[in-house]
Order: structure tokens, then sequence, then C-alpha cells
């Protein structure tokens, strides 16, 4: 594939890994992003290396879930060589907790959905649940716990995967607008910048997080992703406060290994209307006082916001856009977006290229059909 020459519309982790695995093929990806790169959603999640609630998706999510899983050890392992730096892998386990009042449907889903799909999973009476991690409230019940989950720093993978882009000399342009396709008989030749210039190129991967929607329709086709705001506040504690990500209808709470907790994350249906408010700040940590009272005393150090790639059924759109032959799209990871990065990045390069994936990939098409049942996708707009 030397001198394919593949055009990638958004500089987050999705289009970043996207361009080195397409370089490691032999391609010639060129990376455009309309603002800075990796500044977005790929810089602003928490990194936890497991769905919210995965046995709520369609079995074809869990396949590719555990697919892009047992692709992080080698993708860490290479990009960290290649880079010379750290991405933070951690394997913190991942502990569920029910408190008095909790629904509990959850519950025999996760167990029955971690049966088939070979998660180990532990079930913890109260007092177990406490000595696992002892910020936890006295009033928790029971908890699930799985050991293996893990963990990364979100600006951390995205430096290894642009310092490895660098050192490949993959070109990355910040503030390179895309303005419109450049067609010939439904095909894509190339891309017209703002500023007027074209990219001739032989494909053209839109992969612009949350400004997917409102792209592809610049460029004329429909794709509906929208932006879901999640604000996140940051504690600071000693080393060891605490040791699980613990998640909860209320909040998810990922420790990570210099004392800083990320406290996360609201799901606000707001369009792009950016910052942080005093309501969505004051529900999480009222949510630490409830849920992890052992955290009361720890530093808040910092909030910041971003906006995740929502889809009508919270899962993402992969592949060809109809009648625009050499156009695709990987967009609409939701909240999903880092840990389903590197089978991402591994079908969309080797489809694009000619190879189509040996996954099913229907529940992932553009223009499939929702449902106003669907319960994964956007929040009711405020």
């Amino acid at each position: 594939m030397a001198g394919h020459r593949v055009v990638i519309i958004g500089g987050g982790v999705i289009g970043c890994l996207t361009a080195w695995f397409l370089h490691r093929l032999g391609a010639e990806p060129i990376v455009l992003e309309r603002g800075e790169i990796g500044r977005e959603s790929s810089w602003a999640g928490a990194g936890i290396l497991c769905p919210i609630y995965p046995w709520l998706y369609p079995e074809a999510f869990s396949h590719l879930l555990n697919a892009s899983l047992d692709m992080f050890p080698m993708i860490r392992d290479e990009l960290e060589a290649e880079s010379g730096l750290s991405m933070e892998w951690w394997k913190t386990g991942l502990i569920i907790p029910y408190f008095p009042g909790d629904d509990e449907r959850h519950k025999k889903a996760a167990l029955d959905w971690s049966a088939r799909f070979g998660w180990r999973v532990e079930q913890l009476g109260s007092d177990k649940a406490r000595n696992a991690e002892p910020a936890l409230s006295e009033d928790v019940k029971e908890a699930l716990a799985w050991s293996d989950v893990g963990q990364i720093r979100n600006p951390r993978l995205l430096q290894c995967i642009l310092k490895a882009l660098e050192l490949r000399n993959v070109e990355m342009r910040e503030h390179a607008e895309c303005a419109e396709l450049v067609e010939e008989n439904h095909i894509i030749r190339g891309v017209r910048l703002a500023s007027g210039e074209v990219i001739e190129t032989d494909d053209v991967l839109l992969a612009a997080g949350s400004w997917s929607g409102e792209l592809a329709k610049q460029l004329g086709f429909s794709l509906p992703v929208q932006p879901v705001k999640g604000q996140i506040v940051l504690l600071r504690d000693e080393p060891g406060r605490m040791k699980h990500i613990v998640k909860h209808d209320l909040a998810y709470f990922v420790p990570r290994a210099d004392g800083r907790i990320l406290v996360g994350a609201t799901m606000e249906n707001v369009g792009f209307r950016r910052g942080t408010t005093v309501s969505a700040v004051h529900g999480l940590l009222d949510a630490v006082l409830r849920l992890m009272p052992g955290l009361g005393g720890s530093e808040v150090e910092k909030q910041w916001m971003g906006f995740r790639p929502g889809s009508p059924d919270g899962l993402p759109f992969l592949g060809e856009v109809s009648g625009k032959s050499g156009l695709w799209v990987a967009s609409g990871h939701y909240r999903n977006g880092v840990v389903l990065a590197p089978i991402t990045a591994a079908i969309m390069s080797r489809w694009i290229l000619g190879d189509a994936p040996s996954l099913e990939m229907e529940n992932f098409r553009l223009g499939r059909a929702f449902s106003d049942e669907d319960i994964l996708g956007y929040p009711k707009a405020i």
C-alpha cells in the first residue's frame, strides 16, 4: 500500500491511532485537526478500560470490546517502545457497590454477561467490599468486583501516539479546518480546506468526534453524532487512598497512582456549551460524600469538561459512506472511545486498504435503524 494517501479528519485518539496503524501498513496518512490535536474528549476522559454497563449493549459490541482489550498489551508495548513514553496503564480492578435503595437490576445481568464473555467477577459482602475499598460508605450492602479491569491516563496515551507519529514523519496539521470534499462521479478525490488549499487523497476518514455530525452535513451526508457534555472533578489525596475504580449510577471514581482521584462524569445534552457549572460540580461532590465519605478530606484540585461524541443508541458508526466511494467514518463512540480505540484503528486501517473486517459490523453501520427504546443514546436535552 505504499503511496496510498488517507486524509484523517480529526486529531483525537481514534484518528491518530488509525494513522499509526495505516503507516505501519505502508500507507501515507495525513491528520487534520480543526483545533489542537488531542485536546477534546480524548484528553478529557477518565481512561477506564471497561464500558459503563456493557451488558446493556448488543452482543456485537461485547465481541468488539473484547477484541479491543486483547490488543491493549501490544498497543502499550509497541507505542511505549517507539515513543519512549509511558501511557500509565494500571490494573486497578473495578468495583460496583450497592447501597440501600439502589436499583439492583444490573446485578444479575452483570453476572450473566461476565460468565458469557469471560470476565472474572467476584461477589463481595459488605465487610469484604469495605476491606477492598475502605473509603466506601458503611451503608454499602454488597458489591461486584472485576479484578482484571485496568485504566490508562488519556493524555499520556495521546502523548505516546503523537510521539510515535512524529518519529514516523506522519504529517499532522492543527487549525486545519475542512470545508468540503473534492468528488468526481461520487468518488472522493480530495479535501478542500477553509484556507482554499486542496489536499489530494485516495480515501478520507471522518473521525472528528463530537463535531462529526455537523461536519458530515457540510460534506454532504447525514451522521447522527451529537455532543454529550461531561464534567469531571479532580481530587488530590495520599497515594493509595483508593485502590480500585468504583462505579455507581451517581458517579464513578478513578484513582491514579499519584494520589489524584477523578470523579465523573455528568451526562448533559446542551450542545457545545462549554464550561463547568456549580450544579454539576456540586452533584459530583455530593456523590463523594454519599458513596465514598472516606474521601471527604481530599483536596479539590480542579475541574474540567469535555464533549463525548454521542450516538442515538450508544454505538459507534464504522464503515464507508454510501454513495461516496472513499469516504469513511469512525465516530460516535460516545463513552467508549478509549477502550474501543485499538480495535477501531485496526479495523478501519485495514478496511480502508481493502481488507474487510472479520467481526460482525452490522450494528455499527451508517444508516442503521434506531428505536425509541434505546436507553444508551443521548440524554434528554436540558
